[in-house]
């Protein structure tokens, strides 16, 4: 795996850090106050130029609205979601829909599809938050990662390696919410991603699903375990 000078840390459960060549931080589906799996010297959000949120369940937006007050980053999501954030306080947002490739900081989000359901919980209410989604993410030094939120396989990730190549996928594995292994190494062989990260597991007893199991599964993958809190560039 050549980041190229990409580093990128895994908080547990779906949230990554990833800072670029040029020093800009992106947070992805930001999570780490309530997250049992972000270790407690990352709770503390120093840092954010960009967020992206993939959809508005709580173990993916959990901090985003604090986070965006506090650091005003660029704030990507799909427009439900990213409307009901600027309500909440989130200065800039940038909403985009799924097929759409925007420039924000340094790096190229294309928003592409998720298959899961999307709700966001506003105190008693449930509000729709528009679809779910994944993003292909491109840094300027030519680095691709495929972060997929939450989702089961779907036949479409086919077209997600035909059109933009993601070298890096990051594809829950937890089951019972999302695919689990066995879903994911079908997953593995649609895409044709060099090295996967499996993510959404462990984080509650319900997320059976292990990178062991996977790596059984797919033996030709990078199958690349990340513990919380560890950083690889």
């Amino acid at each position: 795996m050549n980041l190229k000078g990409v580093k990128i840390t895994w908080l547990g459960h779906a949230t990554f850090r990833m800072e670029t060549p040029a020093g800009k931080t992106i947070l992805v589906d930001p999570w780490v106050m309530g997250n049992p799996m972000c270790p407690g010297e990352e709770k503390d959000i120093k840092k954010v130029d960009v967020m992206l949120c993939t959809h508005g369940h709580f173990d993916h937006i959990g901090d985003a609205v604090e986070i965006a007050k506090k650091h005003n980053p660029k704030v990507v999501g799909i427009p439900e979601l990213a409307g009901w954030l600027e309500k909440k306080g989130a200065k800039q947002t940038s909403a985009m829909n799924k097929g759409g490739t925007q420039t924000v900081g340094d790096i190229k989000v294309t928003m592409v599809h998720a298959d899961h359901s999307c709700g966001i919980k506003d105190g008693d209410e449930l509000i729709y938050g528009g679809e779910a989604c994944g993003y292909v993410i491109e840094f300027e030094n030519g680095v691709k990662i495929y972060h997929a939120g939450d989702t089961n396989v779907f036949g479409d990730m086919q077209i997600i390696r035909e059109l933009y190549r993601p070298e890096i996928a990051m594809i829950p594995i937890g089951d019972h919410f999302t695919m689990g292994p066995r879903e994911a190494a079908y997953a593995c062989n649609l895409l044709q991603a060099k090295t996967v990260i499996p993510m959404h597991f462990g984080t509650f007893p319900v997320l059976v699903g292990r990178p062991g199991e996977l790596r059984k599964l797919v033996p030709h993958v990078d199958v690349h375990e990340m513990k919380p809190g560890e950083t690889i560039s």
